[in-house]
Order: C-alpha cells, then structure tokens, then sequence
C-alpha cells in the first residue's frame, strides 16, 4: 500500500545531473522528463466515478515514455458495506471513506466503478495508438469480495436475489481462501483500464466496453502484459480501477476476485506517420507469449465476431502503430491459422456488452518480434 502521508503527486526522474547550471544542466534537465516516474494517490480529486469522458479535466499530465503508479478502490463498496461483510476497520484504508463521503453526487455516474484518472500523455492526439505498459501490479488489501444481485449476472432468472461474500485473500503465498480446502492462485489485473471514447459519446458509462477499452475484465491484463488502444481525443486520458485478484473468463455472476489494486504503468504514444492509411481501430494486447485481439457487443456472436475479424486484421494487414512485424499472411491464411492454433476466448458475459478475444501464441512465429 502506498505511504498515506504522501498524499500528493511526487516526481523521481530516473536520470540525475550533477553538473552546474549550465548549458549541459539545462540540457540534461530537459531531457529528465523522458523517463519521469510519477504516482497517483486515489482522492476525492483524482477519481472519475463511472465514466470516461473526451472532457474530463486531467488530474496528472505526463509525457510520452513516462512511468506512473496509481492507486485505485474496489467496487466492493464503502467502509459501512465492508464491515457488514465482516473485514475489520483497520483493513480498510481511510482514504475509501473520504472518496466516498466528498465526492459530489453531481459528480458520481452513469457508471458505478471508482476510477483513478484520467491521465493525459501530453503527444497523444486522435489518430495515434497509446501503448500501456503494465510493470507492475500490488494488492493493498488482505480482502476481496465477490457480489450478485437480483437482475444482474448471466444467469438473473436463477439467482433473482443478492449475495455478498468476502474472500481473504494471501498476499504472501498469493492465494485466496475462497471456502475450506478451497484456495484461489491469485493474478491481480485491472478491470478496467480505459482512455477517453470519441467526444460525440458523451460522459461514457464505465461499465460497457468499447474502442477505448475501458472495462473490458480481461484477466490476462496481469503485469507484464501490454494494452495497446486507439486515441480519441487529445491527451487519450488514461483511468483505472476495478481491481481485480483473480477471475474466471465469463465473469459469470457479475463480479470477480474484486479488491484494491495499485498498478505501474508505462505510457507510450505511436504517432500516425503521414500517409499511413491503416490504423488501429480496437483495442488489442499482447502478453509475453501471446497477441490478443478483442471484440465487444450487445451481442455474444457479434463480439465473437468481430474479435475473429480483429485477429484477421492483425495477421494479414501492414502492421499498426506499436504492432510488430509478422511473416506475411493472407487473410485466407489468417483465418485458417485461428481455427488450427488460437484459441477463442469468452472474456465476460455480464457488462452489457460481452467480450471476446482471441489468443495467438507467439511461439507461432518463427522470429516472433514484440513491439516493444
């Protein structure tokens, strides 16, 4: 957990002068911001409750190639909820309290997850690709829970009420104690890692997914893994939250292994070069042994769908901002290598648009070169 005295934004360059304030200083300096590391503490001044918006009002502004660290909330509620599910007060950090109680009610939806953010990278302008870096992700709590209600989940009509449960979770040995003799391997990961949607849409509820990405419940987004999303508006506008412990894909009944979550993360913007035609329209990823590509829709088909065509893509076209360059494939090919060697994966069923991706495996390739 990071150190509550701290409550503000700190800066430690990683590059250090020594010389006196000369030419070289100065130049020195100016080069300082290239590999900035910054963090962000959760306050009633820095969420974004339940959306994404092309207007939000930054809360940090960083350049490209910056590294930032951000703590975030559950969705599991306030400090009256927690206790109700029987975590002691004194696992419950006092900045949860303050966010919920400050935040104005003018200020909180459409959506209901407590966002950190937005982040705006400095380079970053429509047409561009935003590459995040996930380095590092911590677990700041000893509990999670996992929540249904009456309506919700995939399956509403056979569970038509709500359930609450907390899980203890085992930061040493990376576990959670879901019941006797049952323990969960944990792999934290953020639900929800988004930047602005197009401006036309408005205040964009947190909970469907969609070209920006946003809450897209992908559980292979653990450290380690890169999100690369295509920008809408100026600055992209980086949020995250909905910290997650663990979750099966499907995320059946609504909710995972959700619990309070800081995450490092790596901003790198790709520039549109003049002339290029082809862009990145989804959100797609990649792990240190997998490309991942995602589609998201009302409809579970539709999704499917369009994750199939966004591999397709990938595989067939001249690479994107930030994509690496793969032997030369037609989109014959490309189809008929995801039906012999990648896997279609239903990502969530419950966030009113499904998700879907599909996973290729690297080790595919010949000479398989990351983009980063």
């Amino acid at each position: 957990m990071l150190d509550q005295a701290a409550r503000k934004f700190t800066t430690r360059p990683s590059l250090t002068c020594t010389a006196h304030l000369s030419a070289a200083l100065i130049l020195c300096l100016s080069t300082l911001h290239l590999n900035a590391q910054q963090t962000l503490l959760a306050t009633p001044t820095t969420v974004a409750w339940g959306y994404y918006s092309a207007r939000a009002k930054p809360v940090l502004t960083v350049k490209s190639g910056d590294t930032v660290t951000i703590q975030t909330l559950s969705t599991c509620g306030p400090p009256e909820r927690l206790k109700t599910l029987g975590i002691p007060e004194a696992d419950i950090p006092p900045y949860v309290a303050d966010i919920y109680t400050k935040v104005p009610a003018s200020e909180k939806g459409p959506g209901g997850h407590i966002l950190t953010g937005p982040v705006a990278i400095t380079e970053a302008e429509p047409g561009d690709v935003l590459e995040v870096r996930i380095q590092k992700i911590n677990i700041d709590v000893p509990w999670s829970c996992n929540s249904f209600g009456a309506g919700r989940g995939f399956l509403p009509n056979d569970f038509p009420y709500s359930h609450s449960r907390p899980i203890p979770l085992d930061r040493e040995k990376m576990i959670g104690h879901f019941a006797p003799g049952i323990d969960i391997p944990l792999h934290p990961f953020f639900g929800s890692m988004g930047i602005a949607p197009p401006e036309s849409a408005g205040k964009y509820n947190s909970a469907p997914p969609w070209m920006h990405a946003g809450n897209i419940d992908n559980k292979e987004m653990v450290a380690g893994t890169t999100l690369f999303i295509p920008i809408n508006a100026k600055g992209a506008l980086f949020e995250a939250g909905d910290g997650h412990a663990g979750q099966g894909n499907g995320e059946v009944d609504i909710t995972a292994l959700e619990t309070q979550l800081t995450g490092t993360f790596q901003f790198i913007v790709h520039k549109t070069q003049p002339g290029v035609t082809q862009r990145l329209l989804w959100p797609r990823a990649e792990t240190p042994t997998q490309y991942i590509a995602m589609g998201f829709s009302e409809d579970l088909k539709t999704a499917t769908e369009m994750a199939v065509r966004n591999m397709i893509d990938f595989l067939s076209q001249p690479p994107t901002p930030g994509a690496p360059r793969l032997p030369s494939l037609t989109r014959d090919d490309a189809y008929q290598l995801i039906s012999i060697a990648c896997d279609v994966d239903i990502t969530q069923l419950v966030d009113t648009k499904s998700g879907v991706h599909v996973m290729c495996p690297k080790n595919l390739f010949a000479t398989p070169q990351a983009s980063h």
